[in-house]
């Protein structure tokens, strides 16, 4: 999950070299925290959130297959 989101959000941002994602597990829920560079934080977060709701659609569907959940967070 978290090679992933990191693929999506390296494609989208223009200083690919600073995408971060952080795993923070429980019991059956994992979090990712993704952070981008300050300049790139629109490109992932899209027009309305048109583009980060993508990003958690695509990680809910592929965590289904392994029955957890999974939580997105974008963190400045």
């Amino acid at each position: 999950m978290k090679e992933l989101i990191k693929y999506i959000a390296q494609a989208l941002v223009d200083n690919s070299d600073q995408v971060d994602v952080q795993e923070i597990k429980a019991q059956q829920t994992l979090v990712l925290e993704l952070r981008v560079a300050k300049e790139d934080l629109g490109k992932v977060i899209g027009k309305k959130g048109r583009t980060a709701q993508a990003m958690r659609t695509i990680l809910s569907c592929a965590s289904a297959k392994e029955q957890k959940r999974v939580i997105l967070e974008i963190v400045e």
